[in-house]
């Protein structure tokens, strides 16, 4: 399915509402002026408010992208794409993209 590819300035969560920000960008490809994110690079999160049921602190530390463009790429790596789906280590709980660019697709 073709999806909006997303940028540094896109918004992630995590389930628990930790905001997630890309590690790395791909400089050489712009939308809306900002640089695209690959799907190897993990994106780091911060200000995960989760806690076990015994009420031990275990914030997602780190977003792994499973999924990612199957037709685009930069620089031979697949960019992430609005339907693209990550797990948060360490607990394995998934992301939710908020908003991202509205002008290029990727497929």
């Amino acid at each position: 399915m073709p999806g909006f590819i997303l940028h540094q300035g896109a918004t992630i969560l995590c389930a628990h509402g930790g905001q997630a920000q890309a590690t790395t960008v791909s400089p050489r490809v712009t939308v809306s002026g900002q640089p695209i994110v690959l799907q190897p690079n993990p994106h780091m999160v911060s200000a995960c408010p989760f806690t076990t049921p015994g009420g031990n602190p275990l914030p997602c530390v780190t977003a792994t992208w499973i999924t990612g463009a199957t037709r685009v790429t930069s620089n031979g790596m697949p960019v992430l794409l609005l339907d693209s789906q990550a797990t948060c280590i360490p607990n394995g709980t998934p992301v939710t993209i908020v908003s991202t660019q509205t002008k290029v697709l990727g497929t």
